[in-house]
């Protein structure tokens, strides 16, 4: 195996488009030898293993579905021990020319930096906020507790407040979609924490790299852009029911000590109301959609389809 520095881990999950195009933009997204390996979580299924291979990358077939944050921990451990630095991807993510290897300058310039995250576009143009700070306990309770009744609410407009995009700081987290981690600093830490299934295991990490004095930088100079969440596409309510439990897992870590139970309770009882309203508009969208349908195929004539 060629020595090499800097690998790059994705998941997929019946991901073959994806894969093709992200491994494509990779060409030009780096000078330097790139290890490449891909977890599948829905192994068995499509070309994944076909498209890895392809690339010289190796395919790793997931015995059960583990989750995003538990596929790329599995990946990481497969990397040989020279590997340093990962670039950790959605596979729904393109590359544009030299962004790897401005992430990589960027993370080698700070001794203490832990990941480096790009400038994250939505397919449509516009710019995710991908690196944000992790809310205060003034700002959390606030946010948890009126976000949805409350859209205006003064904690919301703080926690949004600090996601400027147009300039290289430090970030309190950094999107999973896509960063360059430091593997030491990942191993030391154990990685994502597996409990998260599905969101927050990219706050959860950025937060205890943080706690343990690393830095996670964002980094505008390279810029990826995201297709969309295709691997989560399903039952919108199932969606957000699995966000704000996830929330939940993250505040009770955070806020673990027994003294902070008063904090911690009312900061979950936030987010359990929030999520309640939340899953009565995904079920009243969701019939609506379903009503649209059954009265076009009624018209055309196709109801009972």
């Amino acid at each position: 195996m060629t020595s090499t520095a800097l690998a790059l881990v994705t998941v997929s999950y019946g991901s073959d488009d994806a894969l093709a195009a992200l491994f494509a933009s990779l060409c030009d997204a780096t000078t330097h030898p790139l290890l490449i390996v891909a977890a599948d979580n829905l192994p068995g299924t499509g070309r994944a293993k076909e498209i890895v291979s392809a690339t010289g990358g190796s395919y790793l077939p997931m015995t059960s579905n583990r989750g995003y944050g538990g596929a790329i921990n599995a990946a990481v451990a497969t990397l040989p021990p020279e590997v340093e630095w990962v670039v950790i991807t959605n596979p729904d993510v393109t590359f544009l020319p030299g962004s790897i290897d401005t992430l990589r300058r960027t993370a080698e310039s700070d001794a203490r930096a832990a990941s480096v995250g790009p400038l994250i576009r939505n397919d449509d143009g516009t710019v995710y906020p991908s690196a944000r700070a992790v809310p205060s306990i003034r700002v959390g309770i606030g946010h948890g507790l009126f976000a949805n009744i409350w859209p205006g609410n003064p904690w919301t407009a703080r926690y949004h407040a600090d996601t400027a995009t147009d300039r290289p700081r430090a970030a309190g987290w950094l999107s999973g979609a896509c960063l360059l981690v430091r593997r030491s600093a990942f191993e030391a830490g154990g990685g994502f924490d597996e409990g998260f299934f599905m969101y927050f295991e990219d706050v959860d990490l950025g937060y205890r790299f943080a706690k343990n004095d690393w830095h996670n930088i964002y980094q505008p100079a390279a810029e990826v852009v995201h297709t969309g969440a295709h691997s989560t596409s399903g039952s919108s309510v199932a969606m957000v029911r699995a966000h704000h439990r996830s929330a939940e897992r993250f505040i009770s870590k955070k806020y673990s000590s027994p003294v902070m139970w008063p904090v911690r309770t009312a900061l979950l009882a936030g987010l359990r109301l929030r999520s309640l309203v939340a899953e009565r508009r995904s079920r009243r969208g969701e019939r609506t959609t379903s009503e649209l349908v059954r009265e076009r195929r009624r018209r055309s004539g196709r109801e009972f389809e």
